[in-house]
C-alpha cells in the first residue's frame, strides 16, 4: 500500500500525547501504517552493552523516536505552514502529490 506521507516530509501531530507538535519524518513503515517523526513520541529502551563487529555498543537507557500511526499526522503545506490533506494529480501519465489546501506540488 502506497502512503501519501513520505520520508523528509514536515508533519504535525493531530492526536495523542504530542498533539500540536511538528517534526520531520525520519522513517515510514507502510506495512504497519506507521511513521517515525524526529523528536516526537520519545520512548526509552534499556539496552545492555554489547560487542558488535563495528565495535563496542554502549548500554544504558536509550531515548529514541517511537512509531505514530499515519492517521494521527497531517502534512504541513509548504505555502502557508498549516496542516493539509494530500491528493494525487496526474500529468502526462505521472502521479504527483499535491496539497489539498493550496494545490502546490510536493515532489
Amino acid at each position: 500500500m502506497a502512503l501519501k506521507i513520505r520520508r523528509d516530509d514536515d508533519v504535525v501531530v493531530i492526536s495523542g500525547k504530542d498533539r500540536g507538535k511538528t517534526g520531520r519524518v525520519l522513517r515510514v513503515d507502510p506495512k504497519k501504517s506507521r511513521v517515525y517523526v524526529e523528536g516526537l513520541n520519545i520512548i526509552k529502551r534499556h539496552q545492555r552493552p554489547s560487542q558488535t563487529p563495528t565495535g563496542p555498543q554502549a548500554g544504558g537507557v536509550i531515548e529514541k523516536e517511537g512509531p505514530i500511526h499515519i492517521s494521527n499526522v497531517m502534512l504541513i503545506d509548504p505555502k502557508d505552514k498549516k496542516p493539509t490533506r494530500v491528493g494525487i494529480a496526474r500529468e502526462g501519465g505521472t502521479r504527483n502529490r499535491v496539497t489539498r489546501r493550496s494545490g502546490s506540488k510536493l515532489d
